[in-house]
């Protein structure tokens, strides 16, 4: 007799989101130790010791100042964001139909997922959301992969996230998908922005900043990143994570998702033209960003593409998650999208990481994790210390 398929985690009792946003094909771990510093998860991961999936960073909580600035963020951006969901979402009615299941990859994707659902149901439709694992050099969560087949047709779901950097996780999709021996499934990957031009379905393809990406859990129904770690995740589970209850009181999800919804209504008129623009434009993936990333490792003596993390959201998860070297910014993308760095410069101050004025960048800023990474690396002070190129 086979095992019964687990069933998918809800809020309030896993996550801060009401419980018809969101299914979470996850495991709770919950109450698991998994969370050690940056700086030893580096040396450990960057010596083969360890995948980076295996534990988790230490949540980081905002100082005022940067709670200060990510409402600035969100209130500057909302608008923004709201339309690139709108496009995202009658893309995919156009070409996909209307019986859709999203499915967005945990835990960035997340947030989007649940904005993508509430847009749907402005046109009456009500489309599934999950929320799903997929962990670089590992794949996607097989047993989510069977679930959803088992509930919903393959054909039907939509997988899901906030943004690219450099393609990495779009290819990791496909191969994941390729192998699963779950048939059925499209490897297409919608996103809300696009800079490194990876996907064929998305709201836009310049580097702004996605208002979420300034945050961890607590802009993600607290919830941690995933973890996929043999000692506690069997074939019969699926992928796990923690919800950080704890953390309520910094809790910005669902404010997040109520303030850009709440401008649907204003942006709904702009949408058809937008999505018309996409249909009409170029669309099929370059990887364009990815032959920037290779200069890039080459030109700073770093030797490895996976320490190179391209895009605003990209390189807040390397300043909040990572042991951070240094930060690269386009001069003139704070004047195209005014205040979108801001944040990625008191974080930068703040751990002690040199900002550095490239012009020509293709994307508005990239992070840079620190390439020769032991413990010794940081300074008395935890902060990043030098090294010489």
């Amino acid at each position: 007799m086979s095992t019964p398929l687990p069933e998918p985690l809800r809020g309030p009792e896993f996550s801060s989101y009401a419980p018809d946003e969101v299914g979470w094909l996850l495991t709770d771990l919950t109450g698991v130790p998994l969370e050690a510093p940056a700086e030893e998860r580096e040396e450990a991961v960057q010596s083969g010791g360890a995948h980076y999936a295996e534990s988790l960073p230490v949540e980081y909580l905002p100082s005022a100042e940067y709670g200060a600035l990510f409402e600035t963020a969100l209130r500057r951006s909302a608008r923004r964001v709201a339309l690139g969901v709108g496009v995202v979402a009658e893309l995919l009615r156009a070409e996909r139909g209307e019986r859709l299941v999203v499915a967005s990859l945990a835990r960035a994707g997340t947030p989007v997922g649940v904005l993508l659902r509430r847009w749907a149901a402005r046109a009456g439709l009500d489309w599934p959301h999950y929320a799903v694992s997929i962990v670089r050099g590992r794949g996607i969560d097989a047993l989510a992969l069977r679930w959803l087949a088992a509930h919903h047709d393959p054909a039907d779901v939509v997988f899901l996230d906030a943004w690219t950097g450099k393609g990495a996780i779009t290819r990791e999709l496909s191969a994941a998908l390729a192998s699963s021996g779950v048939g059925g499934f499209s490897d297409e990957l919608a996103v809300l922005a696009d800079p490194g031009a990876c996907v064929r379905t998305f709201g836009s393809r310049e580097d702004y900043l996605v208002p979420s990406a300034c945050l961890n859990s607590t802009v993600s129904g607290l919830v941690s990143r995933t973890v996929l770690n043999d000692r506690l995740i069997g074939p019969d589970r699926f992928h796990g994570a923690k919800f950080y209850a704890d953390l309520a009181g910094a809790d910005v999800s669902n404010r997040f998702l109520d303030v850009v919804s709440g401008f649907f209504d204003d942006v709904a008129g702009e949408v058809p033209a937008a999505v018309a623009a996409v249909r009409a434009g170029e669309r099929d993936p370059t990887f364009a960003g990815w032959a920037q990333v290779e200069r890039i490792s080459a030109e700073f003596g770093i030797g490895d593409v996976n320490l190179v993390k391209p895009g605003v959201g990209e390189t807040t998860r390397v300043l909040l998650r990572r042991v951070p070297w240094r930060v690269l910014v386009r001069p003139d993308a704070e004047l195209e999208h005014p205040g979108d760095l801001a944040h990625l410069r008191l974080l930068a101050d703040q751990r002690g990481v040199p900002v550095q004025e490239v012009p020509g960048l293709a994307y508005s800023a990239v992070g840079l994790i620190h390439p020769r990474y032991t413990r010794g690396a940081t300074g008395a002070d935890g902060r990043a210390a030098q090294v010489a190129p």
